[in-house]
């Protein structure tokens, strides 16, 4: 017993120590069931959007629920996988992102990463939008509950568009392994891309290709000590993902893009060949771009102009599939020290490594700055005819130079990559139980979240290298460095930059084996400290007298401290800027709950309920407090209806680096030049200036005075006039959300569950970053003060004061500012339905669907509000669907020894914005923008057949095929140039990569 009370005493000591005590009683799933789920007893109860602490708690909010079964009939490798499945969700695919950092976070309502709330059973897993949601295996979910609408009542800042709950399983015991292995099974078939392919000279993948390997693992283990008194678990995970290359699907072998609407698609060519690109800065071919003959012979010839290795495919070793390996580990604890306290504790630890191929390559003397390398005229590398280009008169001449661009892709070299490592833990410890004769539950926690992410660049040869190696002289006969000669560098390597297919891997080594990426690091941390009492007072009395239950309420308080640092490396800085910098910000908060049974089981009514909800919240970088609330409604009227409603007021404060950038002012130059000013000729920029930009009167909105437009005296130095960074009084942006619908569960069908909930959120004041370039363009277009009041000029009418003298006027702002609204409605539609079929087994169907109505967004009071919904493109972003839905049908055999499963998966047709009539508010394309050829995107369907059988008692057996017909995402011309992310000729929301076989087993011993 003594070494059982020092087990309790250290393990209570370590949970203070590393956290200390909170964790949420969140609220009842109410899903396509709408069944009340729980994970262990009710002391450990979570359920999703209340703190409330009640058996049989029912959600007035809809929530939909992922369970374990689910998840492990998709055998996805990542919980972002999972989620992106749900209509709910606007699909982000970090492995299928290139230039993605590999950090998984989900995006609700089309309303972004930073407005949607991640949970570990009901505590917030990090720094919002740093958090990585990878940091949970899926092996350990036991379900996934999201619910849609404000949540900031519960659960404070961030729940806008609303919670994802992860609650794991725990209170383990014995050994459990389990292990998915998938690839990729998919034909390439010819389309319109791989006829722009072959009309650029660029190879197609034909045919089946396997693919894409990835690889879970799990292996978890858990006891039972003192009597079950106690339960110590742990796992651990290993993910990894093989490389898939954009050139390894036919539908991705080239960014396709269109010039006008009647023109095929055509490849992207890259500046930067393997033949090798050179552009003279001086002489008669000064600005042409020229590549060395891939035949050999000395000669230039224009780049694009037809043989192989006169042009490139820029993205064709980019990842469509980014590569990485993943490791998690952690561990749980439960002890029960007596009838009323309980300790918990756990500890979740990751590691993640992945990386973005990128092709070898010198890069343009432009990304350094404005001087042209330079190359030697007596050049033993040059030809005749190549001296005579860049050198003209001086071809041949010693001491002569001229001055050009070199653009050289190494195609016989390796790919480089840009890196990236994110390790990170999560600690939580708490006390929880139940006192004064049960009446009463508390629960005290804490939590610690940290993490470290690295971003190692590409190396990053120095431009002096560059230049040395193409200053060459003959020794002996033996092309040498001038600089090996008079001893200046003695490592120099020669580089023939002259002759096509240059695979030196000497030069190579030289101009990059001693150079590094910078490496940025950000280490976001929160640290979350959570206590609530909930108790039911009917046990006093305290109820209404047509119910059975009495009113329960949860009372609480919350503090968090958010850090944010930022390193770079000398390295980093000489290349990209930045500087160091740690920002930190403190929030106290106050909140409470009540819950309200007003009619109970009566003939007239089943249950007439009232829930609300209030919190206080203080932050230090703030000047107010702000409230948030909620009011919620159940009524049942009889046991087959319930209708049930909601309305919330959210809020989402500035996140800890937006406050400390917003409240941090300091000057910079650059990023625009004076519209008003006259402007530098584009066709001959060395000849004199031309007539400004904007207008006159466009100029008075700005407050130009009218005897100014167009004088010389407002040309700023260098056409990059002042910034003032900052200084925005920035205040949460909020969110009015509406939810109202039916769940039905009709007696004469049973085990029939359907719901329909309508639900409206309406965010205003909502941060956006801002830059001086749009400032500037929407203030000349609307002469809106909203946009104006950012342009402060002189008493003289110029936008350039000195920096170093902070000065009050003579600037254009930058940085995050409140902006205007943006709206996001419409219905969910849920359904399950369980049936017994006798000796063979059960049916069981569910359906989860979303009707969007409204994606909006207004950036000013004088804008016209634009609803995006169902479309895509330059004004509305990825924007959603107007529909989408799945639904899986599930056959098990009796004692569940087999299930056979088949989901139906579907999202509604979205075309190009520039074809949306004018009743969306969107604004009218210029008719050279539209492309009948390819107006948008059809309707999609997916089928997916998963198979699950038991060997034994210890061994399940699984088999899956999602997207079992192969179907190619849709072929999107311009997708990068209208929405960025993907350079793959398609949008997110789509199975990118082809059909995937996926097969499982879990082993219990």
């Amino acid at each position: 017993m003594k070494k059982f009370n020092a087990l309790l005493l250290s393990s209570t000591c370590f949970a203070v120590l590393l956290a200390a005590p909170a964790m949420a009683q969140d609220a009842v799933p109410e899903t396509g069931r709408d069944s009340t789920t729980s994970s262990g007893d009710e002391g450990s109860l979570v359920v999703t959007g209340t703190r409330i602490v009640r058996p049989n708690n029912r959600s007035a909010a809809p929530i939909t629920t992922t369970t374990s079964a689910e998840i492990a009939a998709q055998g996805a490798t990542t919980i972002e996988e999972v989620l992106n499945r749900l209509p709910q969700v606007q699909v982000n695919s970090e492995q299928n992102f290139s230039d993605s950092e590999g950090r998984q976070r989900i995006k609700l309502r089309s309303l972004g990463y930073e407005r949607t709330l991640m949970l570990v059973d009901g505590m917030r897993i990090g720094l919002p939008n740093t958090v990585d949601v990878g940091i949970i295996p899926n092996a350990l979910v036991e379900r996934v509950d999201v619910l849609t609408g404000g949540a900031s009542a519960v659960y404070g800042s961030d729940a806008v568009a609303g919670v994802v709950n992860f609650i794991l399983k725990k209170n383990f015991s014995g050994i459990r392994v389990d292990g998915n292995y998938s690839f990729f099974n998919h034909n390439n078939r010819s389309s319109a891309v791989t006829d722009a392919a072959r009309r650029a000279g660029f190879d197609s993948a034909s045919g089946m290709s396997n693919d894409g390997a990835r690889a879970d693992v799990s292996l978890a283990a858990g006891t039972n000590l003192f009597n079950d008194r106690v339960n110590v678990s742990a796992f651990v995970n290993y993910r990894q993902s093989s490389l898939v290359r954009l050139r390894d699907r036919a539908n991705a072998v080239c960014e396709v893009v269109t010039t006008s609407n009647t023109s095929p698609l055509s490849c992207s060519r890259a500046s930067y060949t393997p033949a090798g690109t050179i552009i003279p800065r001086a002489g008669a071919s000064a600005g042409t771009v020229l590549v060395n003959n891939p035949n050999g012979n000395g000669t230039f010839i224009p780049i694009n102009s037809g043989p192989a290795g006169a042009s490139a495919n820029p993205y064709d070793d980019w990842a469509f599939q980014r590569p990485f390996n993943r490791v998690n580990a952690g561990g749980f604890l439960t002890a029960q020290i007596n009838d009323h306290v309980e300790l918990y504790s756990n500890v979740l630890w990751y590691r993640d490594k992945s990386y973005n191929t990128q092709l070898n390559r010198t890069y343009s003397y432009s990304v350094y700055g404005s001087t042209p390398y330079q190359v030697n005229c007596d050049n033993p590398f040059l030809s005749a005819s190549q001296a005579q280009t860049l050198c003209g008169a001086n071809a041949g001449v010693a001491g002569q130079y001229a001055p050009l661009d070199v653009r050289y892709r190494f195609d016989g070299m390796p790919l480089v990559r840009q890196q990236f490592t994110n390790t990170g833990y999560r600690v939580v410890a708490g006390l929880r139980g139940r006192v004064l004769d049960d009446v009463w539950s508390y629960d005290v926690a804490g939590m610690l979240s940290r993490a470290q992410l690295d971003t190692i660049d590409v190396p990053f040869a120095k431009f002096d290298s560059v230049n040395r190696s193409l200053d060459v002289v003959n020794v002996n006969g033996r092309p040498t460095c001038r600089s090996v000669v008079n001893g200046t560098d003695g490592n120099c390597v020669p580089f023939n930059a002259f002759a096509p297919f240059n695979n030196d891997a000497a030069l190579n080594n030289y101009l990059y084996g001693n150079a590094s990426g910078g490496i940025s690091t950000r280490i976001p941390r929160l640290l979350q400290f959570v206590g609530t009492i909930s108790g039911d007072l009917g046990k006093y009395g305290i109820a209404s007298p047509l119910a059975e239950q009495g009113i329960a309420i949860a009372l609480g308080g919350e503090y968090r401290e958010e850090m944010e640092r930022t390193v770079v490396n000398a390295i980093y800085q000489q290349n990209n800027g930045g500087t160091n910098q740690r920002v930190t910000q403190n929030i106290l908060e106050a909140f409470g709950e009540i819950q309200a049974p007003l009619v109970e089981n009566r003939p007239w009514t089943k249950l007439l309920q009232l829930n609300a909800g209030y919190r206080l919240s203080k932050y230090n970088r703030l000047d107010s407090k702000f409230g948030t609330w909620k009011i919620e409604g159940i009524w049942s009227p009889v046991a087959d209806i319930s209708f049930r409603a909601s309305l919330n007021k959210a809020q989402a404060a500035p996140g800890v680096g937006t406050a400390a950038s917003a409240s941090n002012i300091f000057w910079n130059q650059g990023f625009y030049a004076d519209p008003c000013a006259p402007r530098i000729d584009p066709a001959n920029p060395s000849a004199p200036r031309i007539a400004p930009v904007a207008t006159q009167q466009q100029c008075a909105n700005t407050g130009l005075p009218a005897n100014l437009y167009g004088s010389t005296t407002l040309i700023c130095p260098d056409d990059r006039c002042t910034v003032r960074e900052g200084g925005f009084d920035l205040k949460p942006e909020t969110a009015y959300t509406k939810t109202f619908g039916v769940v039905l569960r009709p007696r004469f069908v049973p085990g029939l569950t359907v719901s329909v909930d309508r639900w409206l959120i309406d965010l205003k004041d909502q941060l956006d970053f801002l830059q001086p370039q749009n400032l500037i363009n929407d203030c000349l277009s609307t002469g809106n003060d909203y946009f104006c009041r950012a342009i402060v000029r002189n008493a003289n009418g110029t936008l350039y004061s000195s920096p170093a003298t902070r000065p009050a006027t003579g600037w254009v702002a930058r940085g995050s500012a409140n902006g205007y609204r943006s709206q996001s409605h419409g219905w969910d539609f849920q359904g399950q339905y369980d049936v017994g079929m006798g000796s063979v087994g059960r049916l069981e169907m569910s359906f989860n669907g979303t009707l969007m109505t409204r994606v909006a967004s207004q950036a000013s009071p004088t804008a016209t509000s634009r609803n995006c919904v169902g479309y895509w493109g330059n004004s509305c972003g990825e924007s959603m669907p107007k529909w989408a839905h799945q639904m899986r049908t599930t056959w098990i055999l009796p004692e569940r020894i087999a299930s056979v499963s088949l989901n139906w998966r579907h999202r509604s047709a979205m075309p190009l914005d520039v074809y949306a009539p004018a009743s969306t508010g969107i604004p009218t394309a210029d008719p050279s923008q539209r492309r009948d050829q390819f107006p948008g995107i059809k309707a999609y369907d997916w089928f997916d057949l998963a198979l699950s059988f038991d060997v034994n008692k210890q061994m399940t057996f699984r088999l899956a095929a999602n997207n079992i017909f192969d179907r190619d995402p849709p072929i999107v011309p311009d997708s990068r140039s209208r929405i960025g992310l993907l350079r793959g000729n398609t949008i997110m929301g789509y199975d990118l990569l082809g059909r995937q076989i996926v097969a499982g087993v879990s082993l219990r011993l």
